[in-house]
This record gives C-alpha cells, sequence and structure tokens, in this order.
C-alpha cells in the first residue's frame, strides 16, 4: 500500500477518532460537573424533569456507551496503524502502553476518576499478541469477550435482583435486609454521599483527591477487571474494522449505507428502554440490566455513526467539518486530556467552583464551548506543529528521543512521509 493510499485512509480514521473525543464528553460532563451517580440516574441531581430530562434522554439514546466504544475501536485501529511500520515493534508498543499507563494514572489520581487511559493500556497489552490475525478470528474473538464481558456483568444484575426479592419477602431475615442494603448502596449510593462530593470537590486540590479517592479506587479494583474482557472485544472489532478496510473507506458506498441505516434502526429501539427507565423512576437493577441487555444496541450505533462519518467523508462535503474532524482526532490524547483540565478547572473549588451549581441540560453549554475550543485549535495547531503537545510529549518518552515538533515551511510531518509512524 502507498503512503498516498494510507494517507487517505487515516483522514477518515482520524474524522471518526475526532468525532468520537468529541462525543464522549456528553456523558462525562456530568460527572464532572456533578455528584458521580447523576451519570447513572437524573434523578439523584441535577435535575429528571422538563429540559433535564430530555437533555438525560438524548444523550442516553445517542451517547451513552456509544461513544466510548467507537473510542475504543478507534484505540484498536491506531494500534495496527502504530506497529505496522513500526522497525521493533513489541518494543515501540509496549513502550507506549507503559506510558500510558502512567499518564491515565496521573489523570486519574490527581484529575479525574473517570479515566480510561488506564483500561487502554491494559487493552493494549493484551491486544498485541492479536495484530496480526485474520479479520475473521479478530471478529470471532472480539464478540465472543463482549458476550463474556456483558455475561459478567449480567450476572451481578441477576444477583442483586434476588438479593432485593430475598428482602422483600414476608418474613424476611435481617440478615438478607442487611445484604440488600449493602448491594443497594453499591448501586446506587445514598443522597448523603451528595453533599460529601460538594464539600471536597468545591475545596482546594487535595480536598477534591479525598473526594475522588474511594472514586478511582473502586474504578480501577473493582469496574476495571470486568470491564477488560470487553474492551479488549471492542478494540478487538476496531482492529478487525481497520483490517477489513472498513475504517479506511475500502467499502462499497452501498455497504456503508446499510451499516449507517442499522445503526439508525438501534437507535430508535433505544425508545422504550428510555420510556421502561423513567417508568420505573430508574431502578437501580434494572438500569444495570438494561445497560448490558442494550450492549448489542450500542455495538450497531457506533458502527453506524463510523459508516455515516465515512459517507461524509467520501461525498466531499462540509469539508471544513471534515478537516476539523480530523485535525482533533489526529490530537485526540491532548483533546482528551485537555478537556479534563478545561472542565475541572470549571467545576472544582481551585478553579470557578461551579460543581453541582449547573442543572443537567445547562452542563451542555459547556460542551458546546469545549467542542468548539477543540474545532477550532486543532487543526492550526498541526498546521505549525507535527503532534499535539501530548502526542509529542507521549512519542518522545516512548521512543527515548525528543522527536521533531516544530513544522517548518514546507517540511512533511512523519504521517504525511510514513503514515501510522
Amino acid at each position: 500500500m502507498s503512503a498516498f493510499e494510507l494517507k487517505g485512509r487515516l483522514e477518515t480514521v482520524d474524522a471518526i477518532r475526532g468525532f468520537a473525543v468529541c462525543g464522549i464528553l456528553i456523558m462525562n460532563i456530568v460527572s464532572m460537573g456533578e455528584p458521580g451517580y447523576a451519570y447513572i440516574d437524573p434523578s439523584y441531581y441535577g435535575g429528571a424533569t422538563g429540559g433535564n430530562l430530555a437533555a438525560w434522554a438524548l444523550a442516553y439514546v445517542f451517547a451513552d456507551g456509544k461513544m466510548r466504544m467507537l473510542f475504543t475501536m478507534l484505540f484498536g485501529a491506531s494500534l495496527a496503524i502504530t506497529t505496522d511500520r513500526a522497525e521493533h515493534p513489541a518494543r515501540v508498543h509496549y513502550s507506549r502502553m507503559v506510558w500510558l499507563l502512567a499518564f491515565g494514572m496521573i489523570h486519574g489520581w490527581l484529575f479525574w476518576y473517570g479515566d480510561i487511559l488506564v483500561e487502554y493500556a491494559c487493552i493494549g497489552a493484551i491486544l498485541f499478541v492479536a495484530r496480526k490475525w485474520p479479520v475473521s478470528a479478530l471478529i470471532y474473538a472480539g464478540l465472543l469477550l463482549i458476550v463474556v464481558g456483558a455475561g459478567m456483568e449480567l450476572a451481578n444484575g441477576a444477583a442483586a435482583e434476588k438479593l432485593r426479592e430475598a428482602a422483600s419477602m414476608p418474613g424476611a431475615s435481617a440478615a438478607a435486609r442487611q445484604a440488600w442494603t449493602e448491594m443497594l448502596v453499591q448501586l446506587a449510593p445514598p443522597k448523603s454521599v451528595i453533599a460529601f462530593e460538594l464539600e471536597h470537590y468545591r475545596g482546594g486540590f487535595w480536598s477534591a483527591f479525598e473526594a475522588r479517592k474511594p472514586m478511582i479506587t473502586m474504578f480501577q479494583t473493582l469496574f476495571l477487571p470486568v470491564n477488560l474482557p470487553g474492551g479488549v472485544g471492542i478494540a478487538a472489532l476496531g482492529l478487525a474494522a481497520y483490517r477489513s478496510g472498513f475504517l479506511g473507506g475500502a467499502w462499497r458506498r452501498r455497504r456503508y449505507v446499510w451499516v449507517a441505516s442499522a445503526g439508525a434502526v438501534a437507535l430508535l429501539a433505544y425508545v422504550p428502554i428510555v420510556r421502561w427507565l423513567i417508568a420505573s423512576h430508574f431502578d437501580p437493577v434494572l438500569m444495570t440490566l438494561t445497560n448490558n441487555l442494550s450492549l448489542l444496541l450500542r455495538l450497531f450505533v457506533a458502527f453506524g455513526y463510523a459508516a455515516a462519518l465515512i459517507l461524509l467523508v467520501q461525498s466531499g462535503a462540509m469539508r471544513w467539518l471534515v478537516t476539523r474532524l480530523a485535525a482533533a482526532g489526529r490530537m485526540a490524547f491532548s483533546n482528551y486530556l485537555g478537556t479534563t483540565l478545561i472542565t475541572t478547572t470549571l467545576f472544582y473549588g481551585y478553579g470557578f467552583g461551579l460543581f453541582g451549581t449547573l442543572e443537567r441540560a445547562q452542563l451542555y453549554w459547556i460542551v458546546l464551548g469545549v467542542w468548539t475550543l477543540i474545532l477550532l485549535w486543532s487543526k492550526p495547531w498541526l498546521a505549525r506543529f507535527h503532534y499535539g503537545p501530548l502526542e509529542w510529549l507521549w512519542r518522545s518518552l516512548a521512543r527515548g528521543e525528543r522527536q521533531p515538533f516544530l513544522r517548518r515551511a514546507g517540511q512533511l510531518g512523519p504521517r504525511e512521509q510514513f503514515p501510522g509512524a
């Protein structure tokens, strides 16, 4: 494959990644700006009526789980892009994963507990062994791991429902009621936690750390092992999508139309789920079960988004948007961590102290502002520099030497000379 052909394929991958890094903020903004469980249950905090309920429903249908899945798929694709032309693939890749783990630990412990970089470092360490597998094997393994991951979470949900039934029976024992109470605290933290989070996140840096510490501990000790099989599976499907030519735009247009249409149908299937959750008053057990039962729908939606974006790139329409999304995607690492720095400065007490002061719907004005910044700064930055600032730092650390940074007039960067470098 020529460098020109690979560069063309990378534009679609970068545009999809840019879309995903913007879209993931739709969900992350809630746990950045409000008490954590509001991410799951809008009635917990931030408002669950009128415009706030509509904001939750739209985010749940169009973004919840889908953007993270799309971002993870692109991480799987980036593994191939990075290693295919590396002289020493294993050394380069695992050096990158070690430093990604370090960045993730700093990000999660010192800034925001919802970090995904630690999970991605673990995913990358595992998936590397499958980077040369046939597409069919990647698809089979990916789907199998997704089913295993969903099965683990469904088993937890089913166990919680059994505890609730046992505690609700006439004459239930004190032990059964205590077991359900303890489980309920894990599923849905009591309202008393709200006051704790408001106080600490509105305080100084170390006050916020005290609120973050139990959350990041739970994410990295309880959630990570459960999420890892599914995460590896999704990344494997992304790797397969790249190897098959899907992400590079190599399929026939009609096939992309079919995939995009399937994604649209999957979105419509979320309507009864939303109505079910609202009717249940956001029952915590039901929220857990529907989150995993809708996994297949999320997969269709994520691929549907990718197909729609590929069709947009191929059409030549809205080039102003496509080129800016592609630039945002090339700087996804800087934009992802930069988003955290912006939002935590706005919300936490060592910045502007807005934590918990905005209703759910109001948070999306901040999302629009951050999107505008991402789309405005990424393209002009890359016109002057070879990499985003954190991409450059990551690459320099992983390769053990300072990488070229400032772009001289007429000079091609590594991505133009050797796409995927």
